[in-house]
């Protein structure tokens, strides 16, 4: 709202309030001289001043009809009563711009020459809009030259656009109602979008061309341009490294890491822990500011689960607490870390506990409470229920092998954590009982962070070990890991005895793998023999046959010898007994498979030469 009030005429010569005149001497022309160190302008007059305007600490004197001849707004003001009194000013509150932007308005309104610039063209044309600079009073006025310089020369270059947006800040709310942050940001968008669009394929020093023109921005402004960005379509994973660049730049604490709690001290059981946030007070504002922030980068991050890293999203988480961000942006952001937890790392869950109240400040003055510990597990416990409940909604392949992942992940920050010696055995059994049992391949680094707690806390009972070490499964555990428990003396005595005997189970498994690779090396050996006994049972087949017909011949044989006897007696008849052995040879003639018929010639042979031929050992046992 534009307001008018009568200041008081200059009685004390200590007032801050400087006189600024201008004359017309010649036609609308005019001679200023400026002298260092002062605001006024001296001239010799020729048409005295007949009105004052005040903007913030300086008042103008000024001829009226000039300003109203082109501004509607003190044209309006013109019947005023104390407009007419020489000894009262026109304030103009809040004027956009301040006294510099009003100057080249009067320079304007009197004709004289105004550059216009990526600088003062917002300001000049929120200053046309207070006035009511129309083009009902004059043609080509302030408002009208304004808006074409901004629509056809700035918003067409990137470098004028940013420049104009970042003027903007300071034109409040001139610029939002005068619709000036939504075209530039609209600009930027567009030009930041087609560049993603052509070139996708682009390296990454070319797809990030404008994050430090647009990390330069407030942060509501550069919330209106991502916004803006998001709506052209550009790619999540561009979104991400932008909002990632923007907080490296207005949130320099963020890249600092805890590298765990194995140097600290614990003589008296008090922890003092700094957070360097690049100054070592910081107002109140500047906390206000961090903060707003943080809840802005928090609501604008895309909601795909590969726009930003794990481990940004556990930095901010960090800065969220530091600066105690809403309860609701702060589940959120341990509910979008959950989705990606498989990619953290150890040192980005050490998340130190702040204290309420506490915004950036030096943090962290814990005593022996067991719930005063020096990181905040609750957090990071938080997170895990978060994965555990939405892997309940994933395949059943996918949730194991994320699971193995994340038992390591874990097993790592419990081994990290039981360091803390304020650090209950309560918490730590809920904690590492988060997962369900078959989330975990081996046990060997839950073995450790028991080992870790047992050598950090040397005064637990015998009982409090006992239930610490139900936690682990002993089945589990590596060969190496049994034989480091084995001689662990930390370790109660019914837990080394349950580790020797799954020692023994498991070599004893080991012994019995081996038979069924020996077993396998017979079947491949039986089966390379099975062709072999194949050959051996065709063989055999044809010697039973060659068999059978030995035995035919035998039969022959026998009945050639009692006729050979009968002949023998009778020597006249050769001839014919010749002809019946020639009938004989032609019948064994033929040789069997596996047999060697020995002499093929017509000759005769003596039985016992035939007797041989077919059957040696016959030969021998008859002889």
């Amino acid at each position: 709202m534009k307001s008018l009030q009568a200041a008081q005429p200059q009685q004390d010569s200590s007032d801050k309030v400087s006189d600024k005149t201008i004359v017309i001497p010649n036609k609308h022309t005019a001679i200023a001289d400026s002298f260092k160190g002062q605001h006024s302008w001296f001239i010799a007059p020729q048409i005295p001043t007949d009105f004052s305007i005040q903007v913030q600490e300086t008042t103008y004197n000024v001829h009226k009809y000039p300003l109203i001849s082109k501004c509607g707004y003190i044209g309006r003001l013109e019947i005023q009563p104390f407009i007419s009194n020489s000894g009262n000013a026109l304030k103009l509150e809040n004027f956009p711009g301040g006294s510099e932007t009003f100057e080249t308005v009067l320079k304007f309104c009197y004709g004289l020459p105004v550059d216009f610039s990526p600088d003062n063209i917002a300001a000049l044309r929120c200053a046309s809009e207070f006035l009511e600079m129309t083009e009902e009073l004059e043609d080509g006025n302030l408002i009208s030259k304004t808006e074409a310089f901004l629509t056809f020369v700035v918003l067409s270059s990137w470098k004028d656009t940013i420049t104009v947006l970042k003027s903007c800040e300071n034109l409040s709310p001139w610029a939002e109602n005068l619709q000036i942050v939504r075209r530039c940001c609209d600009s930027i968008a567009w030009k930041a979008s087609k560049d993603d669009h052509t070139s996708e394929d682009a390296a990454p020093n070319q797809e990030s061309w404008w994050f430090n023109d647009v990390a330069t921005f407030r942060i509501d402004h550069f919330m209106r341009i991502i916004s803006a960005i998001r709506a052209k379509g550009t790619r999540a994973e561009i979104i991400g490294k932008c909002i990632m660049q923007y907080a490296k730049k207005w949130l320099p604490g963020m890249d600092v890491e805890i590298e765990g709690l194995r140097g600290y001290g614990h003589e008296k059981y008090n922890l003092q822990f700094s957070i360097f946030s690049g100054k070592k007070k910081e107002s109140s504002g500047h906390s206000k500011e961090q903060k707003t922030i943080i809840e802005t980068l928090i609501s604008i991050i895309p909601p795909q689960p590969d726009a930003v890293s794990c481990k940004f999203m556990l930095q901010l988480l960090k800065m969220a607490m530091m600066y105690s961000v809403s309860p609701a942006l702060t589940t959120e952001l341990e509910k979008r870390v959950s989705m990606v937890l498989e990619d953290a790392e150890v040192n980005d869950l050490l998340i130190p506990r702040y204290q309420n109240g506490d915004q950036g400040k030096t943090v962290i003055m814990t005593n022996s409470s067991e719930e005063c510990t020096m990181l905040d597990i609750d957090v990071v416990q938080r997170i895990v229920e978060y994965f555990l409940m939405h892997e309940q909604q994933q395949m059943q392949q996918q949730q194991k092998t994320r699971k193995f992942n994340i038992s390591r992940l874990l097993d790592n920050y419990l081994a990290e954590i039981a360091r803390d010696p304020n650090l209950s055995i309560t918490k730590f059994q809920v904690f590492a009982e988060l997962l369900p049992e078959n989330s975990r391949s081996y046990d060997d680094g839950l073995y450790r962070a028991i080992d870790t707690y047992l050598k950090t806390h040397p005064s637990l009972s015998e009982h409090d070990r006992k239930r610490l070490c139900k936690i682990m499964n002993c089945e589990k555990l590596s060969l190496d890991a049994c034989l480091h428990a084995a001689q662990n003396e930390r370790l109660p005595l019914r837990t080394v005895v349950q580790v020797l005997f799954s020692e023994q189970v498991k070599m004893r498994t080991a012994m019995q793998e081996k038979e069924p690779a020996q077993s396998g090396i017979q079947s491949e050996q039986e089966g390379n023999q099975t062709s072999a006994s194949m050959d051996i049972k065709a063989l055999k087949a044809e010697l039973e046959n060659v068999k059978s017909k030995m035995v035919d011949l035998q039969n022959d044989y026998f009945e050639l010898q009692q006729e050979y006897e009968k002949l023998s007696n009778k020597p006249k008849n050769s001839s014919g007994w010749i002809l019946h052995w020639r009938k004989i040879k032609n019948s064994i003639h033929t040789k069997p498979a596996g047999v060697e018929i020995g002499d093929r010639q017509d000759t005769p042979k003596s039985p016992n030469t035939v007797l041989r031929i077919l059957n040696p050992r016959r030969r021998l046992s008859m002889s």
